[in-house]
């Protein structure tokens, strides 16, 4: 039956959709970090300035501006 096939694949990955947001919210952390230890001049290159890092490293993980 195609209801129940879907029903199945919910039970067998119930942690799925969760690692993913974890997966996500580390892939964000670490883009993060990356951007705070760059230097004012290759801020500069990629058109961000240090303003913009500093608001962007006190977003919080959830507040996804793309939507992901």
């Amino acid at each position: 039956m195609k209801g129940q096939k879907g029903f199945v694949l919910m039970v067998k990955r119930p942690f799925s959709r969760l690692f993913q947001r974890f997966s996500r919210w580390q892939a964000l952390h670490r883009e993060r970090q990356l951007l705070a230890s760059m230097s004012d001049d290759a801020l500069k290159d990629i058109g961000l300035n240090r303003a913009d890092v500093e608001m962007e490293s006190h977003r919080r993980f959830w507040e996804d501006p793309l939507r992901k």
